[in-house]
């Protein structure tokens, strides 16, 4: 069995992994780099539709100003090859915190509604369940968007009025406060723990991009345009009660934003010049900022890692230069010219996608006391891998059964990139479109984008198309017909991944 293994950096991208996509002799030593160093207090913060291009540090030519994401590039690690799991919310955040591709899950497309059932399965253990039991105080502040558990009447229908039986502290986390899901997505809410905070007596209005959300009830104390901010308010108060205990911390904190409705707060209006998207980025950014500041005046700063990244690509599309009006011009356009701005960077596609532009998103990790300032990995790393990845850093072991596809990136983290391999990622797209990576080369299992961009295609119709992503990271050449064995063996590779219990070594083939 062939091991994946670092190859030196590429001109464009670093995609360098060998074809035997189902080794990893890191797993075995899973967190002996992490043991080297304190165990950190762990923010993760979770943009909604944050495209890689969105980030002034990753997108040479962008003109949205993003100081503090950038200063999370310059004073950590920036992953410049780093996906999501799929092109839409929910599969990322069930794979994110369980280390398992949703696809394996009762969720074969699409994504969960606000009354949607759990998707986390019972006895399932997510990161957070794992933290928890290595002695971490854990909360969750935001959009959780994989189904609650809601209590029901005498006639089966939901009623609100009773707790939850179903949500984020069934999941490990020891307070919530949030969302039920997207906040285009009625009825519009907050959670605290296991109980709605405020009957829906009232009513929100529908309206159209960029302000796009669906009509329906409503609390009378939610605001759609003071959302963020009051979840803001959330994370930065955890923070400071956290930072006094004796216990490390776990903070997930998905942001609603810059997902539609494009409503950035007024104060945010008009100050980056590329109209509203342009601004909510801007919001994003300072969200950012608030958590950096109440890490440091808690004095926790240099002991806490922060990682930022985003549950897929953005939903802007890119034009030609000479297609006329945009997002500037006219902010009811869902685009932008690609002289104005590249929310997706140089990649095809848009969120929901199959395409690059689908999962290739930003992954920025700062942690003073152990990643080196400056640093950049060009590995092909997913946020599946979280799991593995904050186990390892706690000292903890992933429970047998868990875990199935997340492999432990604290060697890259921690300076120790010859320690590290995976097994291939596979990207899945909203109608079920699958794409699988080796090295420089991308698999597309199907016959078109399999998301928004058109041909949308089918998944597993024919002809399947290959990408070399070093050469072409725009994805602009389909090179199937030049390598006809490397076709094969990659087929071959997603069919044992997708047929297999997942994607370490040692699992045996299990029914999805």
């Amino acid at each position: 069995m062939v091991i994946s293994k670092p190859s030196p950096p590429s001109p464009r991208a670093a995609l360098a992994l060998p074809l035997a996509l189902a080794a990893c002799a890191s797993c075995a030593a899973s967190g002996e780099a992490a043991h080297r160093a304190p165990r950190p207090n762990v923010v993760f913060i979770l943009a909604d539709d944050l495209g890689y291009g969105d980030v002034a540090a990753l997108n040479p030519s962008s003109r949205i100003p993003t100081p503090n994401l950038d200063r999370l590039a310059a004073e950590g690690m920036a992953f410049t090859d780093a996906h999501s799991p799929s092109g839409v919310c929910t599969p990322t955040r069930y794979a994110l915190l369980t280390g398992r591709y949703t696809w394996r899950s009762r969720l074969k497309n699409g994504v969960l509604w606000v009354d949607s059932p759990p998707l986390i399965e019972p006895g399932r253990q997510t990161v957070a369940d794992v933290l928890a039991g290595a002695g971490y105080r854990t909360a969750a502040v935001g959009k959780w968007h994989l189904g609650l558990g809601y209590g029901r009447d005498a006639n089966g229908e939901i009623d609100r009025t009773l707790p939850l039986d179903d949500g984020p502290t069934t999941h490990g986390f020891g307070s919530f406060f949030g969302i039920p899901a997207s906040l285009d997505m009625a009825p519009y809410f907050y959670v605290e723990d296991l109980a709605v905070v405020e009957p829906l007596t009232a009513q929100n209005p529908g309206g159209r991009f960029p302000k796009f959300m669906r009509k329906g009830p409503r609390s009378p104390g939610f605001s759609v345009v003071d959302c963020l901010d009051v979840l803001t308010a959330k994370a930065v108060g955890f923070i400071d009660e956290a930072a006094d205990g004796d216990e490390p911390f776990f903070l997930y904190f998905p942001l609603t934003a810059p997902h539609k409705p494009v409503l950035p707060h007024p104060r945010f209006d008009g100050t980056t010049a590329l109209g509203p998207y342009g601004d909510f980025i801007g919001q994003v950014d300072d969200t950012v900022g608030r958590v950096l500041a109440a890490l440091e005046e808690a004095g926790v700063a240099d002991d806490t890692l922060l990682v930022f990244s985003s549950d897929n690509g953005s939903f802007m599309h890119r034009r030609a230069a000479d297609s006329g009006p945009d997002h500037v011009d006219d902010p009811t356009l869902q685009a932008y010219r690609e002289t104005t701005h590249t929310a997706n960077f140089v990649f095809r596609g848009t969120k929901a996608d199959v395409w690059e532009g689908g999962h290739h998103v930003p992954l920025l990790a700062r942690w003073p006391a152990a990643v080196e300032a400056g640093s950049r990995s060009e590995q092909t790393v997913c946020l599946v891998d979280t799991l593995a990845t904050l186990a390892a850093l706690a000292g903890a072991s992933v429970p047998v059964g868990n875990g199935e596809d997340s492999f432990d990136l604290s060697p890259l983290l921690l300076g120790e990139a010859d320690r590290f391999a995976r097994a291939g990622v596979v990207n899945h797209s909203s109608s079920g479109m699958f794409a699988l990576r080796d090295g420089p080369w991308k698999l597309v299992a199907g016959n078109g984008s399999g998301g928004r961009e058109k041909p949308k295609g089918k998944p597993f119709a024919r002809p399947y198309m290959l990408f070399d992503l070093a050469a072409d990271p725009s994805e602009t050449r389909d090179v199937a017909a030049d390598h006809p064995e490397r076709m094969a063996a990659m087929e071959a590779e997603l069919e044992r991944l997708r047929g297999a219990g997942g994607s370490r070594p040692g699992l045996v083939a299990a029914s999805n």
